[in-house]
C-alpha cells in the first residue's frame, strides 16, 4: 500500500513545474502539505476506516448527497484520470528522452506523440491481468522513483558546491501571470491517496493498513519534493527550467559538472521505470470508478462486465485507453507539445478538483469537519488559479476555450447520461 501511495502521489514533473516557479514554490510545498494533504489525509483515512467497501470516493459521495451527485463525483474523476494518463506520459517521456541525450526529440510532436500511444496501450494491456501481473510495474515504479529523489539530490548538491547558481535557494512566493498557474500544480501534487480506496475491496484489511500507508508515503511524499525542488535550483535557473523536461536536465546539468555523463542515462532509465509505475498505478485504481458506478445502473451495462479469468473490467480499461488517445489528439490540435500539455494538465485539475470538493463534502458531514473546511478552501483556490493562462499559449481564447469550455462539457455530459440511465432504471 505504501508502494502504491508513492505511485499515486509522487510525481516527477511537478518537482519541475514548482522549480520553473522559482524558490517561492519552497513555502509553497509546505503550504499544500499542511493546508490540503494533511487534511485529505486525514478525511481520506478516516471515510477509509468509516466506510471500507469499494468504490472510495464514489460511495463515500453517495452516501453523503446521494447518486446524482456521487455519478459526477466519479465520472469527473474518471475523465480527470483519463486526462491524466497522457499528460503524465508526454511529460515522462519528454524527460526520459531528454535524459537520454534526444534533446531535440523531446519537444517534437512527431516523436512524442507516437511514442505516448505506444506506451499507453501497452500500460492498458498490462492491466487487463490485474493487480497480481500489474503491482510489479508500480513496485518497479515506486522504488526508481525513491532512487531518483535519492541520486539527484546527491548529484545536484554535489555540482552546486562546485558551481554555484545565482540565486537563492528559498524565498517567499510573488504572485505574477508567468507562475501563478503553476500554484495549483503544486497542491494538484499531493493528490492521489484517494486512489487506493478505490480498490479498498482487494485490500486484505483495509481498516487498519489505508491509513498506516497514508502517513508513511505522506511522509515521504512531502520530504521528496522538496529536497528534489531544491536540487533542481542548485543548478538551473528558475526561467531556464522547463516544467516538462526539468527534472532531466538537471541531471543532465549535475552530471555535466561532475564529469560524469554516464549518471545522466541512468537517470532517463529510472524516469522511463518511475512513469511506468505511475501510469499503471492510475490506470488500476481509475479502472474500478466505471466498474463501481455501472453497478449501480447509471452507465452501460458493459461496464459491469469481468474478465472471466483475470477478474478485471476489461471494458472499463478499453473505453479508457481509447478516451485517453482521443484527448491527446484534440489537446495536440493548434498547439506545441508544451502548450498541449499545459492545456491537458490545467483541464485534470479542474476535473479532478470538483470530486475533491465532494470528497472534502462527505467528510465534512461524517469525519473531520475542520480538516474538510480547510481541504475545500485550497481546493477552490486551486480551481481558479488553474483557469489562468501560462506563457507559451497560442491563443488565450482558445486555451479557456479548451480548459473551462471542455470542463463544462464534460459535466453536462455526465449530467445528461445520469439522466438517461436513472430514467432507463426506472422503467
Amino acid at each position: 500500500m505504501v508502494f502504491f501511495d508513492i505511485c499515486a502521489v509522487i510525481s516527477l514533473r511537478w518537482v519541475a513545474a514548482a522549480a520553473h516557479a522559482g524558490p517561492g514554490s519552497m513555502v509553497l510545498w509546505i503550504i499544500a502539505a499542511a493546508a490540503f494533504f494533511l487534511p485529505s489525509a486525514v478525511v481520506i483515512a478516516r471515510l477509509s476506516q468509516q466506510f471500507p467497501e469499494g468504490g472510495g470516493l464514489y460511495a463515500w459521495t453517495k452516501r453523503a448527497f446521494g447518486d446524482r451527485h456521487a455519478f459526477i463525483c466519479g465520472w469527473l474523476y474518471f475523465i480527470s484520470t483519463i486526462l491524466y494518463f497522457p499528460s503524465l506520459l508526454l511529460a515522462g517521456i519528454g524527460m526520459t528522452t531528454y535524459a537520454l541525450g534526444g534533446e531535440r526529440l523531446a519537444d517534437q510532436r512527431t516523436f512524442v506523440l507516437p511514442v505516448t500511444l505506444l506506451v499507453l496501450w501497452a500500460m492498458f494491456t498490462a492491466n487487463f491481468f490485474g493487480l497480481r501481473v500489474a503491482k510489479w510495474i508500480g513496485i518497479l515504479g515506486g522504488s526508481s522513483t525513491f532512487v531518483i529523489g535519492a541520486l539527484l539530490t546527491v548529484v545536484c548538491v554535489a555540482a552546486y558546491y562546485r558551481f554555484p547558481t545565482p540565486g537563492p535557494l528559498f524565498a517567499w512566493p510573488t504572485p505574477n501571470l508567468d507562475t501563478v498557474n503553476f500554484w495549483s500544480q503544486i497542491a494538484f501534487a499531493f493528490v492521489g491517496l484517494e486512489l487506493v480506496s478505490l480498490v479498498s475491496g482487494e485490500v486484505r484489511n483495509p481498516r487498519r493498513d489505508l491509513p498506516r500507508a497514508a502517513f508513511i508515503s505522506g511522509i515521504i511524499s512531502v520530504l521528496f519534493y522538496i529536497a528534489v525542488t531544491a536540487s533542481l535550483l542548485a543548478v538551473l535557473r528558475p526561467q531556464e527550467i522547463n516544467p516538462m523536461t526539468g527534472l532531466a536536465q538537471a541531471a543532465v546539468v549535475g552530471a555535466h559538472h561532475l564529469r560524469t555523463p554516464g549518471l545522466a542515462l541512468v537517470f532517463g532509465l529510472l524516469m522511463g521505470f518511475a512513469l511506468l509505475g505511475q501510469v499503471d498505478t492510475w490506470i488500476a485504481g481509475n479502472t474500478r470508478v466505471p466498474y463501481v458506478v455501472g453497478v449501480d445502473n447509471y452507465l452501460p451495462a458493459a461496464f459491469k462486465r469481468t474478465h472471466p479469468r483475470w477478474g478485471t473490467p476489461y471494458v472499463s480499461l478499453l473505453v479508457q485507453a481509447v478516451l485517453a488517445t482521443a484527448f491527446l489528439l484534440m489537446a495536440q490540435l493548434g498547439e506545441t507539445v508544451r502548450a498541449a500539455y499545459q492545456i491537458m494538465v490545467d483541464m485534470m485539475i479542474v476535473a479532478t478538483f470538483i470530486p475533491f470538493l465532494y470528497i472534502f463534502g462527505a467528510g465534512f458531514r461524517f469525519t473531520n469537519r475542520i480538516a474538510a473546511i480547510f481541504g475545500l478552501t485550497v481546493t477552490l483556490i486551486a480551481i481558479v488559479l488553474s483557469a489562468v493562462p501560462p506563457p507559451g499559449i497560442a491563443s488565450v481564447a482558445t486555451f479557456e476555450t479548451k480548459v473551462l469550455g471542455g470542463s463544462a462539457l464534460v459535466t453536462v455530459a455526465g449530467l445528461l447520461l445520469f439522466q438517461r440511465y436513472k430514467i432507463k432504471a426506472a422503467l
